[in-house]
């Protein structure tokens, strides 16, 4: 099969769907790879770096996907993209499902067969294709990091002859992939750290980690059967946040990264919490694409209220480029076993369950079952 990847059109976005290593593997395995020219350079990898690997580089995004089998992207195809691409050609990317319908049918009109990454099924056999853990795991990283540079005080705590200092006190509310990986990087710096999820189940794997679990007792587990996490009652939203707020006033950083998928980032964190933190304290809105989980949060902005620094960073897995894509990239070659049958050709079993879960568009139709009956 031919595979190609063209440049990411987003001015945000430093990720890119192919790594000099996949090239290699694609190469050996018989497909050609077409890459557009810069593709990768926000990622620092070179047009010579893809050529070594056995890609051949074109200047237009035509050319690139002109007659290709398979289109690999980190986000949804520009107009420009699509309308370059042969009908029944397989796109695999962070397709943004719940984002402008109006795209979606529009891949489905010109006879794409769109696979969203970001619905692939949380099942073990998945596990190597599943770009929000990947990319998650880079984001609860980094937003520490982030928020260690912007706190003006230390992280562990010091014994020095002119007295002690304090560690910092992290509180991550949601303990997902990103929410998990931020209390570990946190407990590497020194920080006490505490976390709260609406899922009972995730205490265990807070507490692995040498943090505190803050849970309303007797609130019901608000887990879905995929492991995600789905909208509280009232009553116990109302519960949620009278007992995050009592805590909030004493921490020093606070990190959330609350999502609902298809849902707006519900609030966590309201602007009475904010103003009841010190002066200097930061607040880092994972959730903030989405709507944020703090209202004051703006996308792309570090903005302060009171004292309180609030980081509403785009793209945060994007802050880390050169791990970001070589994981996305490994992700989607691990799709692309999937669908690639003995003989090299797409080969599409629809029956699969890693199919269903994530294939959106096929046959000039959606077809993924969240959105058919939109």
């Amino acid at each position: 099969m031919k595979i190609a990847v063209p440049a990411e059109s987003a001015a945000e976005e430093t990720r890119v769907a192919v790594s000099p290593e996949t090239v290699k593997a694609y190469v050996k395995n018989g497909h050609a790879v077409s890459v557009q020219a810069g593709a990768g350079a926000k990622s620092f990898i070179s047009d010579d770096e893809y050529k070594a690997a056995g890609a051949s580089i074109t200047k237009a995004v035509a050319a690139t996907v002109k007659d290709a089998d398979v289109v690999l992207t980190v986000r949804r195809p520009a107009d420009a993209v699509v309308k370059a691409m042969k009908s029944g050609t397989v796109v695999a990317g962070q397709l943004d499902p719940y984002g402008d319908r109006k795209q979606i049918d529009a891949l489905a009109k010109a006879g794409i067969v769109a696979f969203a990454m970001e619905l692939m099924p949380r099942i073990t056999r998945a596990q190597s294709m599943d770009v929000l853990s990947s990319q998650a795991n880079l984001a609860g990283y980094k937003a520490v990091i982030d928020a260690s540079a912007m706190f003006p005080r230390a992280f562990p705590m010091m014994m020095t002859a002119a007295g002690t200092v304090p560690p910092a006190k992290v509180f991550v509310m949601g303990a997902g992939v990103a929410g998990l990986q931020a209390i570990a990087t946190a407990r590497r710096l020194g920080a006490i750290v505490s976390a709260t999820d609406v899922r009972a189940a995730a205490g265990e794997q807070v507490a692995s980690l040498g943090a505190k679990f803050v849970f309303v007792e007797g609130m019901a587990d608000a887990a879905t059967e995929g492991g995600y996490a789905k909208e509280l009652s009232e009553e116990d939203k109302k519960r949620q946040a009278e007992l995050v707020a009592e805590h909030i006033k004493t921490q020093d950083i606070v990190i959330t990264t609350a999502l609902i998928p298809g849902r707006p980032a519900p609030v966590l964190v309201t602007r009475q919490m904010v103003e009841t933190m010190k002066p200097g304290s930061v607040i880092v809105d994972l959730a903030v694409e989405r709507g944020g989980n703090c209202p004051l949060s703006k996308p792309g902005e570090v903005v302060e209220h009171k004292g309180v620094s609030i980081m509403g960073h785009l793209n945060v897995p994007g802050r880390l480029p050169g791990n970001a894509s070589t994981l996305y990239a490994k992700n989607l070659q691990n799709f692309l076993d999937v669908i690639a049958g003995e003989d090299g050709a797409v080969k599409i079993d629809w029956e699969d369950e890693i199919i269903v879960g994530c294939g959106l568009t096929r046959d000039g139709e959606v077809v993924h079952p969240v959105l058919k009956g939109d």
